[in-house]
Protein backbone atom coordinates (compact mmCIF):
# COMPACT_ATOMS: atom_id res chain seq x y z
CA UNK A 1 0.00 0.00 0.00
CA UNK A 2 1.25 3.46 -0.90
CA UNK A 3 0.04 5.42 2.14
CA UNK A 4 1.47 8.83 2.73
CA UNK A 5 0.52 12.02 4.46
CA UNK A 6 1.73 15.57 4.14
CA UNK A 7 1.80 17.32 7.48
CA UNK A 8 3.56 20.08 9.38
CA UNK A 9 7.05 19.16 10.57
CA UNK A 10 7.39 18.04 14.17
CA UNK A 11 10.41 17.91 16.50
CA UNK A 12 10.67 14.16 15.82
CA UNK A 13 11.46 15.05 12.16
CA UNK A 14 14.72 16.89 12.97
CA UNK A 15 17.08 14.11 11.89
CA UNK A 16 15.27 13.49 8.59
CA UNK A 17 15.03 17.21 7.81
CA UNK A 18 18.74 17.68 8.60
CA UNK A 19 19.57 14.81 6.21
CA UNK A 20 17.49 16.40 3.45
CA UNK A 21 19.11 19.78 4.07
CA UNK A 22 22.51 18.13 3.57
CA UNK A 23 21.31 16.71 0.24
CA UNK A 24 20.29 20.20 -0.87
CA UNK A 25 23.66 21.57 0.24
CA UNK A 26 25.41 18.89 -1.82
CA UNK A 27 23.51 19.86 -4.98
CA UNK A 28 24.26 23.53 -4.40
CA UNK A 29 27.94 22.85 -3.63
CA UNK A 30 28.31 20.84 -6.84
CA UNK A 31 26.81 23.69 -8.83
CA UNK A 32 28.43 26.62 -7.04
CA UNK A 33 31.43 25.57 -4.93
CA UNK A 34 32.46 29.23 -4.89
CA UNK A 35 29.38 29.99 -2.74
CA UNK A 36 28.40 26.77 -0.94
CA UNK A 37 30.52 24.73 1.45
CA UNK A 38 30.74 20.99 0.92
CA UNK A 39 29.44 20.37 4.45
CA UNK A 40 27.66 22.55 6.94
CA UNK A 41 24.27 23.29 8.42
CA UNK A 42 21.87 25.91 7.15
CA UNK A 43 20.08 25.90 10.52
CA UNK A 44 20.94 24.70 14.00
CA UNK A 45 18.52 22.24 15.59
CA UNK A 46 17.26 25.05 17.80
CA UNK A 47 16.57 27.24 14.76
CA UNK A 48 14.77 24.38 13.03
CA UNK A 49 12.53 23.80 16.03
CA UNK A 50 11.73 27.52 16.09
CA UNK A 51 10.92 27.46 12.36
CA UNK A 52 8.72 24.36 12.82
CA UNK A 53 6.70 26.09 15.54
CA UNK A 54 6.28 29.47 13.83
CA UNK A 55 2.96 29.78 11.94
CA UNK A 56 4.61 32.26 9.54
CA UNK A 57 7.25 29.69 8.48
CA UNK A 58 5.41 26.40 7.99
CA UNK A 59 7.48 23.38 7.03
CA UNK A 60 5.56 20.51 5.49
CA UNK A 61 6.91 16.98 5.31
CA UNK A 62 5.94 14.08 3.09
CA UNK A 63 5.61 11.15 5.47
CA UNK A 64 5.30 7.67 4.02
CA UNK A 65 4.54 5.14 6.73
CA UNK A 66 6.58 7.04 9.32
CA UNK A 67 9.52 7.90 7.05
CA UNK A 68 10.04 11.51 5.98
CA UNK A 69 10.84 11.46 2.27
CA UNK A 70 10.64 15.15 1.48
CA UNK A 71 9.90 18.62 2.79
CA UNK A 72 8.79 22.09 1.75
CA UNK A 73 10.08 25.06 3.78
CA UNK A 74 7.67 27.97 3.36
CA UNK A 75 7.29 31.53 4.58
CA UNK A 76 4.23 33.74 4.55
CA UNK A 77 5.30 37.23 3.47
CA UNK A 78 3.05 40.23 3.81
CA UNK A 79 4.09 42.84 1.28
CA UNK A 80 3.07 46.42 0.67
CA UNK A 81 4.72 49.69 -0.21
CA UNK A 82 3.83 52.93 -1.88
CA UNK A 83 3.95 51.35 -5.31
CA UNK A 84 2.87 47.75 -4.58
CA UNK A 85 -0.59 46.66 -3.65
CA UNK A 86 -0.80 44.95 -0.28
CA UNK A 87 -0.66 41.22 -0.72
CA UNK A 88 0.38 38.02 0.97
CA UNK A 89 2.86 35.77 -0.80
CA UNK A 90 3.79 32.23 0.11
CA UNK A 91 7.53 32.00 -0.48
CA UNK A 92 8.94 28.50 -0.87
CA UNK A 93 12.41 28.64 0.61
CA UNK A 94 13.20 25.04 -0.23
CA UNK A 95 11.64 21.84 -1.53
CA UNK A 96 13.62 18.63 -1.28
CA UNK A 97 12.84 14.97 -1.92
CA UNK A 98 15.30 12.37 -0.70
CA UNK A 99 17.61 11.15 -3.47
CA UNK A 100 16.33 7.58 -3.31
CA UNK A 101 12.72 8.67 -3.92
CA UNK A 102 13.10 11.27 -6.65
CA UNK A 103 10.99 10.84 -9.75
CA UNK A 104 8.06 9.38 -7.79
CA UNK A 105 5.94 12.57 -7.80
CA UNK A 106 6.65 13.37 -4.15
CA UNK A 107 7.82 16.87 -5.05
CA UNK A 108 4.62 17.47 -7.02
CA UNK A 109 2.52 16.22 -4.10
CA UNK A 110 4.35 18.63 -1.77
CA UNK A 111 3.92 21.50 -4.21
CA UNK A 112 0.20 20.79 -4.66
CA UNK A 113 -0.21 20.71 -0.87
CA UNK A 114 1.62 24.02 -0.53
CA UNK A 115 -0.52 25.52 -3.30
CA UNK A 116 -3.71 24.50 -1.48
CA UNK A 117 -2.32 25.87 1.79
CA UNK A 118 -1.47 29.19 0.09
CA UNK A 119 -5.00 29.50 -1.26
CA UNK A 120 -6.44 28.74 2.19
CA UNK A 121 -4.26 31.53 3.64
CA UNK A 122 -5.51 34.00 1.04
CA UNK A 123 -2.15 34.31 -0.68
CA UNK A 124 -1.98 36.17 -3.97
CA UNK A 125 0.92 34.09 -5.29
CA UNK A 126 3.64 31.56 -4.56
CA UNK A 127 7.24 32.53 -5.20
CA UNK A 128 10.62 30.85 -4.93
CA UNK A 129 14.19 31.24 -6.04
CA UNK A 130 15.97 28.57 -8.05
CA UNK A 131 19.69 28.46 -8.71
CA UNK A 132 20.78 28.56 -12.35
CA UNK A 133 23.21 25.74 -11.55
CA UNK A 134 20.27 23.42 -10.79
CA UNK A 135 18.64 22.62 -14.15
CA UNK A 136 16.63 19.74 -12.69
CA UNK A 137 14.93 22.06 -10.20
CA UNK A 138 14.28 24.66 -12.91
CA UNK A 139 12.65 22.02 -15.14
CA UNK A 140 10.61 20.68 -12.20
CA UNK A 141 9.20 24.12 -11.32
CA UNK A 142 8.50 24.92 -14.96
CA UNK A 143 6.58 21.61 -15.31
CA UNK A 144 4.46 22.68 -12.33
CA UNK A 145 3.43 25.81 -14.22
CA UNK A 146 5.74 28.30 -12.54
CA UNK A 147 7.13 31.14 -14.63
CA UNK A 148 9.94 33.60 -13.93
CA UNK A 149 8.81 36.65 -11.98
CA UNK A 150 12.11 38.49 -12.28
CA UNK A 151 15.76 37.68 -12.95
CA UNK A 152 18.52 38.24 -10.45
CA UNK A 153 21.92 38.68 -12.05
CA UNK A 154 25.48 38.76 -10.77
CA UNK A 155 29.05 39.53 -11.66
CA UNK A 156 31.79 38.12 -9.45
CA UNK A 157 34.15 40.94 -8.47
CA UNK A 158 36.80 39.12 -6.47
CA UNK A 159 38.90 36.19 -7.60
CA UNK A 160 37.89 32.92 -6.00
CA UNK A 161 40.22 30.51 -4.31
CA UNK A 162 41.58 28.33 -7.15
CA UNK A 163 41.09 25.26 -4.95
CA UNK A 164 37.32 25.74 -4.99
CA UNK A 165 36.86 25.44 -8.74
Amino acid sequence: MNTFTIRKALPKDLEAVNDLLQQVLSVHHQGRPDLFNKVGKKYSDEQLLEIFSNPQTPVFVYDKEGIVMGYAFCELKHCSSGSLRPLTTLYIDDICVTEKARGKHIGKALFDYVKDFAREQGCYNITLHVWECNPNAKAFYKALGMTPQYTSMEIICTPTDAGLL
